[in-house]
C-alpha cells in the first residue's frame, strides 16, 4: 500500500480531495493519481473505492468522516478486510495505532491552529508513527519544515490550497503532496 501511495505521489503530487459525492466523476477523470475520500457511507463506500481503483488511482478514506462507521477496532477491521481501500486518513490517534494491526497505510491528519497544537501534533505522530502526515491548513511553509524536521515522516498539506503558488510553496517546504478539493488545482 505504501509503495502505491508514494509511486502515485511521485507521478503527480496533487491529491484530489473528494468531499461531496458529486465530485466523484470529476476526480475519476482528473490527472490526480491519489484520491482522499472525505465523504460517503458504509453502504456506498466499497462501490466508490472500486471505481477509483479500477482507474488505477490510490484511494484513501478519511474514516472519521464516513457515515455509519464507528471509531473502533471492529470497524477498522471490517474496512481493511471487506472494503479494501489503499489506506485511511484519521485525526484519531487510537485509530492510527490500531490500523497497524491490519497493515493499513495510515495518514494522520493534524490541524495546526497555534503553538500548542503544533507541539502536541508533533508528539502525537512520534507516538503513533503513521506512514504520512496531512497538515491543515496547508499554507504554512515554516510549519511544514518544522514538522518534517521533528518527525521525519512524509508530509501532505491540505486546506486553503487555492492555486499553483500554494502548491509550489508546500512542495518547496518539503511536502511530498498536496490535497485539495479545488478542482482547478487538480488539473495543474
Amino acid at each position: 500500500m505504501a509503495t502505491k501511495f508514494f509511486t502515485n505521489i511521485h507521478e503527480n503530487p496533487i491529491i484530489s480531495a473528494v468531499n461531496d459525492l458529486n465530485m466523484v466523476d470529476e476526480a475519476l477523470k482528473s490527472p490526480s493519481k491519489n484520491v482522499f475520500l472525505l465523504t460517503g457511507n458504509i453502504m456506498n463506500l466499497k462501490d466508490i473505492i472500486n471505481k477509483f481503483q479500477e482507474k488505477g488511482k490510490g484511494v484513501f478514506v478519511h474514516i472519521d468522516l464516513i457515515d455509519g462507521i464507528s471509531q473502533d477496532k471492529w470497524s477498522l477491521e471490517y474496512i481493511a478486510k471487506n472494503i479494501k481501500p489503499d489506506g485511511i486518513i484519521t485525526t484519531k490517534s487510537n485509530i492510527a495505532r490500531i490500523s497497524r494491526e491490519f497493515d493499513m497505510f495510515t495518514i494522520q491528519r493534524l490541524f495546526i491552529l497555534d503553538a500548542l497544537s503544533l507541539k502536541s501534533g508533533i508528539n502525537l505522530v512520534k507516538s503513533t508513527k503513521p506512514d504520512a502526515i496531512e497538515i491543515l491548513p496547508g499554507i504554512m511553509p515554516r510549519i511544514i519544515k518544522e514538522i518534517h524536521h521533528e518527525t521525519k515522516i512524509p508530509i501532505i498539506t491540505g486546506g486553503l490550497i487555492r492555486d499553483k503558488g500554494d502548491v509550489i510553496e508546500s512542495i518547496s517546504a518539503g511536502a511530498v503532496g498536496v490535497s485539495t478539493s479545488n478542482k482547478d488545482v487538480w488539473y495543474m
